[in-house]
């Protein structure tokens, strides 16, 4: 079995948690909880492309806010 996180053929979510962090998911699989889709279904390259335009801080929304947005 292929990783489904790597299948170029798959199709995508992006999703978002409360903390600004994203991740790739495989539009198959149940959105766990605390997770919100930012980005609806779309190729895997669509779906990073998304990602690496909008998550341009990886700090957590947290340790941004506690560092006054610094």
């Amino acid at each position: 079995m292929t990783n489904p996180f790597e299948d170029e053929n798959a199709r995508y979510l992006v999703l978002v948690n409360e903390e600004n962090q994203h991740s790739l998911w495989p539009s198959w699989l149940d959105v766990p909880a605390g997770w919100s889709v930012a980005h609806e279904e779309d190729t895997r390259q669509g779906c990073l492309d998304h990602i690496e335009e909008n998550w341009t801080d990886i700090r957590p929304a947290s340790l941004i806010a506690a560092l006054g947005g610094r």
